[in-house]
């Protein structure tokens, strides 16, 4: 697989998706600084951070075990998302937008990790 992390178009959303988590979070409340801010705005940068290191290796195992990590930090957003929005933290548009930006992320890593796993023909 040619090029760089930059050019996936699964980095791309979820950069969109870390820019997204971190715009939201502004408004949580101070106390929950160093916790569910913290741990949404890590969830999500390890999305992209796990798609880019993944690229960085030297085999499509390799970017499929990183990719794998990336899915599993989406599903993790999805849960802190539902404890935010049911906590009043986050309106019910904001959070169901973080939902759309996790399906788009979750749909483009499932494509990404079969396309990888594909046996060369």
């Amino acid at each position: 697989m040619s090029g760089t992390y930059r050019d996936l178009e699964v980095w791309q959303a979820a950069m969109k998706m870390v820019f997204d988590v971190y715009r939201d979070t502004v408004t949580f409340p101070k106390q929950e600084m160093f916790g569910l801010t913290s741990q949404l705005r890590r969830a999500a940068v390890s999305v992209a951070s796990n798609i880019a290191e993944g690229k960085g290796r030297f085999s499509d195992r390799e970017l499929s075990q990183f990719l794998s990590v990336a899915r599993g930090s989406v599903f993790e957003i999805e849960t802190q998302v539902a404890i935010a929005q049911e906590l009043g933290f986050l309106a019910n548009d904001r959070s169901q937008k973080l939902l759309n930006r996790c399906a788009e992320v979750g749909r483009l890593l499932n494509g990404l990790i079969k396309a990888v796993r594909k046996p060369a023909a």
